[in-house]
């Protein structure tokens, strides 16, 4: 009866949900909720607005708010930020000079994986979800049966969770071959290598695979930071034309971002046949340019450097957490995820770019610290914050000591600040680790390293948890101006020039012509932009 008088009189003003006290506590819940986990959404209020007008005083009111609460959300930043990335992540797959030269992909497949750890049974466990023949390779049968142990549990979750049938799951496992040698190396159309990073190893690795597969197959490395003609460096230059990088996210089998790195040498057709290989095993593809830490970790080894940095001035580690993910958006702040990444890892990665750009980094003693007292984070039980049987973080007293160790080495309290911690809002902090992170982004985006902005946008979207609300980091930048950005960024380049750290926040000339000329970061290069793609 209900129903019928909502679709025959529903523009008439006595017609309201009874009760009414009932359904207005049913929207104060459902805004409670929008709130906490829409934090920084409007869109969700504006929606239950037209709602509640709709309830209290009747359909053509109701009709009559939900469309002033369209175009009030049409207006808003988040708006224009989500649609931006829903269609940036649809075009990743157009890449200039390759998707467009006439080429057919050609279908991948077998492929065999080198390694059996958490990133290559991930990498596995992906192919496998996507009917792809799978051989696993290891050193020996310890480490073998660990890997295939790893998958088995991989499908066993996706069963559990009602993703995919016990049935699905056993035959997913049927399709991959676990081997100690290349013997079965011949007849696959691709490889993906995913052992330790040493580079000497890989090499190796690589030798072995120019002589072992067929002239066909793709050479992939899943490499996070290495170079990848260094990674091929031992191989003949025909081979080279086979060889890029194939960089998952970990879990590989979760995480839905896939950096594909070609090298000047490259073949365009198995850049395509890789791109294909994306769209198979349902990941978005992002093809990168070759350079230390290729998009992604690139754009983002100045985010922790700022965390630490800030750290070493005197603010408190969990406060800038705070910022950065209550404040921002991110899934969790810098130190909660060091803690998950594992510090020995940070001081390992970190290395890479303080060797690659001297010129713009900082180095805090907070990472050899905690790596000497084995304060790894999760993985130990203890790092920034201590974890308990459940891998649930809070705050851990001890390891102010070690804080006060790397604050004390950095002297930059006395250097920079006459011995007082700075006082910084929560939106100075922001601004604080993002703005460097928005100037190595413009770089990227410089240099060619990415086929187009928007791509670096995805990329930090899918891989590092920015904000899709906020549209990606250049998208973001935009948002803010170039000129606001570069104007913090030499204010605080001037305040840490005593300490012989301006370099790590002086805009580079590609944000500084953007603010001169009131020209988009998003908008590229101006002219004829060339591209390390």
């Amino acid at each position: 009866m209900f129903v019928l008088r909502c679709c025959t009189a529903t523009a008439t003003a006595a017609d309201r949900l009874e009760p009414y006290g009932e359904a207005i506590a049913i929207i104060d819940f459902a805004r409670a909720e929008a709130a906490k986990r829409a934090r920084h959404l409007q869109h969700p209020q504006l929606c239950l607005d037209a709602i509640q007008m709709g309830v209290a005083r009747g359909g053509m009111a109701g009709l009559k708010k939900e469309g002033e609460a369209f175009a009030a959300a049409a207006a808003l930043d988040t708006h224009k930020a989500l649609v931006h990335i829903f269609f940036a992540t649809r075009s990743t797959k157009k890449v200039s000079g390759v998707t467009d030269a006439g080429l057919k992909p050609r279908k991948i497949k077998r492929v065999a994986v080198l390694g059996g750890g958490l990133m290559g049974s991930g990498i596995a466990t992906a192919l496998l979800l996507a009917n792809v023949d799978v051989v696993l390779k290891e050193v020996n049968q310890q480490f073998l049966d660990g890997g295939m142990s790893r998958i088995r549990s991989n499908l066993a979750s996706r069963v559990k969770k009602g993703r995919m049938s016990q049935q699905a799951a056993d035959a997913a496992m049927a399709k991959v071959k676990g081997v100690l040698d290349y013997s079965d190396f011949g007849n696959v159309d691709m490889v993906i290598e995913a052992v330790i990073e040493d580079i000497g190893l890989k090499q190796r690795i690589f030798a072995d695979l120019e002589s072992a597969c067929p002239p066909h197959a793709i050479l992939a490395t899943n490499t996070s930071t290495i170079d990848i003609d260094l990674v091929g460096a031992k191989l003949k230059p025909a081979t080279r034309e086979r060889l890029l990088g194939a960089h998952f996210f970990s879990p590989a089998h979760v995480m839905p971002l896939l950096e594909i790195v070609r090298t000047k040498n490259t073949n365009k057709q198995v850049l395509l046949d890789t791109l294909e290989l994306s769209t198979v095993i349902k990941k978005t593809p992002v093809v990168v340019g070759n350079c230390t830490g290729f998009a992604v970790n690139r754009v983002f080894f100045p985010y922790t450097m700022a965390a630490c940095l800030l750290m070493d001035c005197g603010v408190n580690p969990y406060q800038v957490d705070a910022a950065i993910a209550g404040g921002f958006g991110m899934p969790m702040g810098p130190f909660r995820l060091s803690d998950l990444v594992g510090a020995d890892i940070g001081l390992h990665v970190g290395k890479n770019f303080v060797d690659s750009f001297p010129e713009r980094v900082y180095v805090s003693q907070i990472f050899p610290l905690l790596v000497e007292a084995k304060r790894l984070g999760e993985k130990s039980g203890s790092g920034f914050y201590k974890f308990d049987a459940k891998r649930r973080a809070s705050p851990d007293p001890s390891v102010e000591q070690f804080i006060r160790q790397s604050v004390g080495k950095a002297g930059l309290l006395e250097k920079v600040f006459g011995g007082k911690p700075p006082k910084l809002t929560q939106q100075e902090m922001i601004e604080f680790l993002f703005f460097p992170v928005v100037n190595e982004g413009c770089r990227v985006v410089d240099e060619g390293i990415v086929d187009k902005a928007a791509d670096l946008d995805v990329a930090t979207v899918m891989a590092m948890g920015f904000p899709p609300y906020r549209g990606g980091l250049i998208f973001w930048a935009d948002l803010v101006g170039a000129k606001n950005i570069v104007a913090k960024l030499n204010k605080l380049a001037d305040q840490f020039r005593s300490a012989g750290l301006a370099g790590f926040f002086e805009p580079c000339e590609y944000l500084k012509a953007a603010a001169a000329s009131g020209r988009r970061l998003s908008d590229g290069k101006a002219g004829n932009a060339y591209s390390k793609l």
